[in-house]
């Protein structure tokens, strides 16, 4: 069978019911308590990949529907965390969040989100793609009163990573993705140990490897950070040259309504690049054509076939009609390109 050239995909979340949890808000409170809540979960998975596919989205993700929080959710599921005595920290040297505390040394008892990903895969023939927290994000997203070191922590959570990636790859997941917004801030320690601690988490995938950066959620908090960031975006520049030498096969970006230099993108070239062509911090549905344009510029510097186009971050913040619409967009968008350059 022919190849499809850019193949659409969503970064991370999509927005939940309302009946699930509360929407347009990030750590949202579940409605719903123990058989009732586990169904309801996977009904919305249902819905999600249902949507995705009435939008003629190419790769379907889980749309983060059985989790509360993209990095959290996660870290409920080890030992070693207290999440009842929970302290304030300064997430992405951005703004203050009540976070857990490790207390003691973290491991992973269990699968948290394989369960969820045998599930997914049962109801489409389409590739699936899984998101995981990086290991620096995690770390940036909770009190160490254990460890003492940022880089210590991290590497426990990429063996904990590691084992969740290997069952999801055995649970049929084709590209498993790792967020790590914190890359985009922490430059040194990126450079000194992060990129090695993420490399530890992908250790012996066989299954296709991304790595998610980009500039945070639609929040009031990110939208305030991005207007000190002035008229050029470098960030990626101080991590490219590190990620360009990893073994990730694939490079997630914020670029759509950014000041991300388009040019930065030749930093990982012969790297699969998923380029962020759908602005998550405005509720303005792009237009198939502007999709393209941002597909047409990125185009410049990432050869067609390694060309993934897709959101910039997640939807959660999002209503579910206007997801819908960005969801849409994205794919005319990628449509557009593939008739003009008739592939």
């Amino acid at each position: 069978m022919k190849k499809l050239l850019l193949p659409t995909s969503i970064v991370g979340s999509l927005p939940k019911p309302a009946w699930l949890a509360p929407p347009e808000k990030l750590w949202s409170p579940w409605k719903l308590e123990g058989d009732q809540l586990f169904e309801g979960k996977q009904d919305a998975l249902r819905i999600s990949l249902h949507e995705q596919q009435l939008a003629g989205v190419d790769i379907i993700s889980d749309g983060e529907q059985t989790r509360q929080h993209f990095v959290t959710t996660f870290i409920e599921h080890l030992s070693g965390v207290d999440f009842e005595n929970r302290k304030i920290v300064k997430i992405r040297d951005r703004y203050d969040a009540s976070v857990p505390v490790v207390v003691d040394q973290v491991a992973r008892q269990k699968s948290v989100f394989v369960d969820d990903a045998k599930f997914l895969r049962k109801q489409t023939n389409k590739p699936i793609k899984w998101a995981l927290p990086g290991p620096m994000t995690m770390v940036d997203t909770l009190y160490d009163d254990h460890y003492k070191s940022r880089e210590k922590l991290a590497w426990e959570f990429a063996k904990a990573l590691n084992e969740e990636a290997r069952e999801l790859q055995d649970a049929g997941v084709d590209i498993i993705q790792f967020d790590e917004p914190a890359f985009n801030v922490f430059f040194n320690e990126v450079n000194d140990w992060g990129m090695a601690v993420l490399e530890r988490a992908i250790e012996g995938l066989k299954c296709e490897t991304a790595i998610h950066i980009c500039y945070g959620y639609g929040i009031k908090a990110n939208n305030d950070w991005k207007k000190t960031l002035g008229s050029e975006w470098r960030q990626y520049e101080e991590i490219f040259p590190k990620i360009q030498k990893s073994k990730i096969d694939i490079v997630s970006l914020e670029c759509h309504n950014s000041n991300v230099p388009y040019s930065l993108m030749e930093l990982v070239r012969g790297k699969k690049v998923m380029v962020g062509a759908i602005d998550v911090a405005t509720n303005t549905i792009e237009t198939p054509e502007e999709v393209a344009d941002t597909l047409r510029k990125a185009l410049k510097f990432v050869d067609i076939e390694n060309l993934y186009p897709c959101t910039n971050c997640g939807m959660a913040p999002l209503s579910r009609s206007v997801a819908r619409g960005k969801l849409s967009a994205l794919s005319a968008g990628a449509e557009i390109i593939r008739k003009e350059l008739a592939v």
